[in-house]
């Protein structure tokens, strides 16, 4: 009753923010709540985590590799984007060959070539090239470091030269965004006066922004991908990062379509006509772990944490909106395997666990967000983690900040705060080395990479070294499998919740698909 009451309020304050007015216009309007405490950036890789993929990063730029987000009976894969076909040379595994789709043009005008892309990586590769920009570099070096040169071979044909053979290269292709070179150079590499006139290929050009408030965007009529050029023609992104204030924007008309609405007001929504929707989801709620500096150095104390957890009173938390978490990746993952320890709810061993390792009560720091992309319900599910952690032993502190301050404490590594023992950062799943890779292998210690706790094993190095070296894909699962199961069996994470994103749409939006990815294809939806 108390939750109503607050959404109560909320739909009254909403219904009279002076954003809710937009002009009275024949073109059909698409607003959407995000769970972002601000506007993504727009000079090409987002901040924002994910969600500033989502939302800005697909929606202006393309990237050589896109996802095919059209339906959601299977987990997505990727499709040509930019580019029209990769192929490894058989006779050097380190090279690959790339061809570009012809006839793109950038929002100004520009014709896409292949100068572009060598471009694009030396800014975000070289610090001597004038386009050079440091934040970019350090938001997408993980996916662009194996990469040792780009070679123009023609105006829609390079070559990627890798420092090392890597099999699951094209899935790289897939996250970094290509900037027009046109217009940044026009605006002499000026990065605050691009942010307010970028250029991509995407489905969606800039059309204009208010700080902290809102990113409004138009449908590129002039799209190469005739299918996705948008069915509606103006798209406005709004962040919100409390849950009850999406639900009563929903429910005033404010927006038309939010992102994860908290359980408890689910029934109003779907009272009021909301639509529910929700899929299996390449996403994982979980804590990377600090292997230096604390007690989770020890796997006695990790595993501990891990048989601390009752799953299901999460789920039951979330009102059945999440699969319980006993695995890095979800159960229906190819390449899940048999892991010798299944982390159920079993209190006593945790506890005589912690008293093996000497760490009773034993002293942690979990840093966690107040919202952000994909982090589910944080603060409530957090509280829970906490609770359940110290009735075993534990004796744990969160230490609460927002989502890209958060972000902030992942990318450094744990060096830069020796002092916190988890960081709570949802993880998007939909490849082996977004799932599994970045946070275990030695060469991604970060701030080099996202392995934040600096884990290190030989065993799991030696496996991911034969996985990049697998070619053949009925190789490369055998060796993804045994991957699982070592990370499982070494407990490298706290596991406990697989996402199925619910979102809340209004019953007049029309056509949209939730695909079983992080990402998803807006551009079908139709606003009646």
């Amino acid at each position: 009753m108390r939750n109503f009451k607050t959404l109560a309020s909320a739909i009254a304050v909403s219904a009279g923010l002076a954003m809710t007015a937009l002009p009275a216009s024949a073109e059909s309007v698409l607003r959407v709540a995000m769970t972002a405490g601000d506007i993504p950036i727009t000079i090409g890789q987002p901040d924002q985590g994910f969600e500033g993929y989502r939302f800005v990063g697909y929606n202006l730029y393309d990237t050589l590799t896109l996802w095919d987000l059209s339906q959601g009976e299977t987990a997505a894969d990727i499709k040509p984007g930019l580019a029209t076909s990769w192929d490894i040379d058989p006779n050097d595994h380190t090279r690959w060959i790339v061809k570009l789709r012809e006839g793109v043009k950038w929002h100004d005008g520009c014709d896409f070539v292949a100068e572009d892309v060598a471009w694009n990586f030396a800014r975000v590769s070289d610090e001597n090239a004038p386009q050079f920009n440091a934040k970019q570099f350090a938001d997408i070096r993980n996916r662009t470091g194996i990469i040792d040169k780009v070679e123009v071979v023609n105006d829609h044909e390079v070559v990627f030269v890798t420092k090392q053979p890597d099999a699951l290269f094209p899935y790289q292709l897939s996250y970094w965004f290509m900037i027009s070179r046109c217009k940044l150079t026009e605006l002499g590499n000026d990065y605050e006066k691009y942010a307010v006139d970028p250029s991509g290929t995407g489905p969606y050009k800039f059309s204009s922004m208010v700080a902290q408030e809102r990113l409004e965007l138009v449908k590129n009529e002039s799209y190469w991908d005739e299918k996705r050029i948008p069915k509606h023609d103006r798209l406005v992104l709004i962040p919100m990062p409390e849950a009850t204030t999406r639900a009563a924007a929903l429910l005033s008309g404010q927006v038309d379509f939010i992102e994860a609405p908290s359980p408890d007001t689910i029934p109003r929504l779907e009272s009021a006509g909301m639509n529910i929707v929700t899929a299996p989801y390449p996403h994982n709620w979980s804590y990377q772990l600090n292997f230096v500096d604390g007690a989770f150095k020890d796997v006695k104390v990790r595993r501990a944490a891990n048989y601390a957890l009752n799953r299901p009173e999460f789920k039951a938390l979330l009102g059945g909106y999440m699969i319980e978490g006993y695995g890095i990746v979800p159960p229906s993952t190819p390449y899940y395997g048999k892991p010798e320890y299944v982390y159920e709810y079993d209190p006593e061993k945790a506890t005589a666990l912690l008293k093996e390792a000497g760490c009773h009560p034993c002293k942690i720091t979990l840093a966690i967000s107040t919202s952000g992309s994909g982090q589910m319900q944080p603060l409530p599910m957090n509280e829970l983690v906490k609770s359940q952690l110290d009735a075993v032993g534990f004796d744990t502190t969160l230490d609460v900040m927002d989502w890209n301050a958060l972000l902030d404490v992942g990318r450094p590594g744990r060096e830069k705060n020796p002092q916190i023992d988890g960081i709570n950062i949802s993880r998007a799943l939909q490849d082996p080395f977004s799932a599994l890779i970045r946070h275990v292998y030695t060469k991604q210690h970060a701030p080099k990479g996202s392995n934040w706790g600096h884990y290190s094993n030989p065993e799991v190095d030696t496996v991911i070294d034969e996985i990049y070296a697998a070619f053949d894909p009925k190789t490369r699962m055998e060796k993804l499998t045994k991957l699982h199961e070592l990370m499982v069996d070494d407990a490298t994470m706290l596991m406990v919740a697989h996402d199925v994103n619910p979102r809340a749409i209004a019953p007049n939006v029309k056509g949209f698909v939730q695909a079983q990815s992080w990402f998803q294809d807006l551009t079908p939806i139709v606003v009646e």
